[in-house]
């Protein structure tokens, strides 16, 4: 009689959520060397920083999908101790966080096919000052705040369920509200949320390759 086995999540898998912290920071690194600060700027940058922001956002991508993987390997750390309420709220702000950073990306995409079909029109414009601040919303005002809203609830599924360490969940309650409240007057604030991923992620990786180690020494 033939059966199905269950599929398993790889091992390795949370090499996934320190793929996409690499990713997001490579990113947005070069996005805030190429783009000035100010949304109201004119679009200078447009003319020599073209080719940065083009391989920046060529990078996204990837990211989003590591990061969808991520949220997949947390998921499958909860395994039946997840709960319904705060895994509504875990799924459904990485999933606008993702969707957001998607829809960010394709905008100053945009800003770049337009730029490159009428260079002399797009500067300076009322198409481009509109993408610009749409753009600089979604990134810097609702898609950040998603970011903490996920690291809130996955920290407070780590202190009940204890799939990750009591200190990398306060760490996350704090960083959160840097996210929340200081994201706004602090441009790198940002930065931390993949730093946190990345923290998690090595101290998963960590502890699905303990686990076999420690098993074979039970037996042996």
């Amino acid at each position: 009689m033939l059966t199905r086995a269950n599929l398993r999540t790889p091992k390795a898998a949370a090499i996934a959520g320190m793929v996409f912290s690499l990713l997001t920071i490579v990113a947005f690194g070069l996005l805030w060397i190429s783009v000035p600060d100010d949304p109201h700027e004119p679009g200078a940058w447009l003319s020599g920083s073209s080719g940065t922001v083009a391989l920046a956002l060529n990078l996204v991508p990837f990211a989003g999908i590591a990061f969808l993987w991520f949220i997949g390997v947390l998921r499958d750390r909860l395994g039946e101790l997840e709960d319904r309420f705060f895994a509504t709220v875990f799924f459904g702000s990485g999933l606008l966080f993702l969707g957001m950073l998607f829809i960010a990306a394709a905008i100053v995409g945009a800003l770049l096919m337009a730029f490159a079909a009428r260079p002399e029109e797009l500067i300076d414009s009322a198409a481009f000052h509109f993408a610009r601040a749409v753009a600089f919303g979604i990134v810097n005002i609702y898609m950040i705040k998603m970011a903490g809203v996920f690291m809130i609830s996955t920290s407070t599924v780590a202190i009940y369920s204890g799939f990750a360490p009591r200190w990398l969940a306060i760490l996350g309650y704090a960083l959160s509200l840097l996210l929340l409240f200081g994201s706004y007057y602090v441009r790198w604030s940002f930065i931390v949320f993949p730093m946190w991923v990345f923290l998690i992620s090595v101290y998963i990786l960590l502890d699905n390759l303990r686990k076999p180690a420690e098993a074979e020494a039970r037996i042996v």
